[in-house]
């Protein structure tokens, strides 16, 4: 039971680890466009930058743009963005 219950926990905190991964790959290799206002938001974000609105305008259409007019994205890789820098 022991044993079980290690493989378990172990598979777990494997799968935990893929996902942590997968994550931080949907940052990188966007579409050009998508990765310019993704970069530009986040300068923004740093800066306190008074065209913060402005810049979270272009970033929610370049995911849209990518994920359903190009469909370069994932629904799932476009709600990561989403969630992560838009819905704070």
């Amino acid at each position: 039971m022991e044993s079980l219950i290690e493989t378990v926990i172990i598979e777990k905190e494997e799968m935990q680890q893929v996902q942590i991964v997968r994550e931080r790959s949907y940052e990188y290799g966007l579409p050009e466009y998508l990765q310019h206002d993704l970069d530009a938001y986040k300068e923004a974000l740093q800066k306190g930058s008074r065209l913060i609105d402005c810049l979270w305008g272009e970033l929610y259409g370049s995911i849209n743009m990518a994920e359903i007019s190009d469909g370069i994205i994932t629904p799932e890789h476009a709600d990561y963005l989403r969630k992560k820098y838009l819905w704070r």
